[in-house]
């Protein structure tokens, strides 16, 4: 084993007004022995290459203190939109890449910006309805078969993930085994699942980065969870689909970032009217949009939920309804920063929060 070596050097006795920079350069002897305006020019020269590299060590040291969050698909429900991406959120922790629920379109998502979904190996679900695990499969599958993922895809879920994932490695089980053993002889290790069932408390720490599940209540979906992320004194919560429930308002103390489920509106008069009759321009029964609605935190709720966390900025996704009729709503309960959360918008959450929106694509 290699051991660590201390360098000793001779004190040098300094010159009144000698800038102390010239302790550690190596060309301190021939300055020194420069004169007049040579020496003078020199050593402000190397004066100001000290402070501009000081500053930026200090930056890049703020900046990999900070945490990204980037909503990758922001669409409220099992629907289908030309324009928004189901429900997934990538949180990035310095070198810890946690994804947040996986949405149709995700991997979509993240080629928009030339995210390798290899390297997306943490997975995180909040619970098991269909649209937040649909390209489960496909973050499985294809970084593997196609861009060389040669570790196992790390998965965090309530009750019953296990069991979910050990069904689709068999649904696919014949294409794992020709891509592993027959034909391409795809790494093994790749194609690893490593699945973990969690509990409320602390299920990953690495890297300086916690995640922390919560239980929330999303009606009969039981256990659903919402996830905070710490790193290095800042922190983001995502709420899961939840209606209003303390346990949220509890984890969520101090955060900065609170990013939350937006449902329809529970008093909307078109719920008003025969149960079983269907919700205008809905193949839906308005008792189904009630019953939708009542598992899910509406406009004016949220707007409460807010109040009582005063998180830094909040961020609604996973949203069924309009930004501007529901913004209305928030309001009577909420002024402090909101945004509506857009396919691909970036929040920098350090000492500061701030909103990246999406370039529209040029034509």
């Amino acid at each position: 084993m290699q051991s660590a070596r201390k360098v000793r050097t001779s004190p040098r006795t300094m010159t009144r007004g000698e800038p102390e920079i010239l302790r550690c350069c190596p060309l301190q002897s021939s300055i020194l022995a420069l004169g007049g305006s040579v020496k003078k020019t020199l050593l402000r020269f190397l004066l100001l290459v000290s402070l501009s590299a000081t500053v930026q060590s200090q930056e890049l040291a703020k900046g990999e203190s900070n945490l990204t969050v980037i909503l990758l698909g922001t669409a409220g429900g099992p629907t289908f939109s030309a324009q928004r991406h189901g429900i997934s959120t990538l949180v990035l922790a310095g070198p810890e890449k946690l994804l947040f629920d996986c949405g149709h379109g995700m991997t979509a998502g993240m080629s928009a910006l030339a995210i390798d979904p290899a390297d997306v190996t943490k997975v995180f679900l909040t619970h098991l309805h269909s649209d937040h695990v649909i390209s489960l499969p496909e973050l499985y599958l294809f970084p593997w078969a196609s861009q060389g993922r040669n570790k196992p895809l790390q998965i965090w879920g309530p009750e019953g993930t296990s069991a979910m994932m050990k069904h689709l490695q068999e649904a696919f089980e014949f294409d794992i085994h020709i891509r592993r053993d027959v034909d391409e002889k795809f790494p093994a290790e790749g194609i690893k699942a490593i699945v973990t069932d969690i509990q409320e408390g602390v299920v990953h720490e690495a890297n300086g980065a916690k995640v922390t599940a919560f239980l929330v209540d999303h009606g009969p979906v039981k256990p659903a969870y919402g996830f905070r992320v710490d790193f290095r004194g800042h922190s983001v919560v995502i709420s899961g689909d939840t209606k209003p429930t303390e346990n949220l308002v509890k984890f969520s103390r101090g955060v900065d970032l609170l990013i939350h489920e937006l449902g329809p509106s529970k008093v909307d008069p078109a719920l008003a009217g025969p149960l079983d009759e269907l919700f205008p321009n809905s193949r839906q029964t308005r008792r189904q949009r009630k019953i939708i609605a009542e598992h899910h935190t509406d406009p004016t709720e949220a707007g409460q939920v807010l109040q009582r966390v005063k998180p830094k900025l909040a961020v609604f996704s996973h949203a069924a309804v309009a930004s501007p009729a529901a913004l209305g709503l928030v309001r009577q309960s909420y002024a402090g920063p909101v945004e509506f959360g857009e396919d691909l918008m970036t929040i920098e959450v350090g000492d500061a929060v701030t909103v990246h929106r999406p370039t529209p694509p040029k034509r």
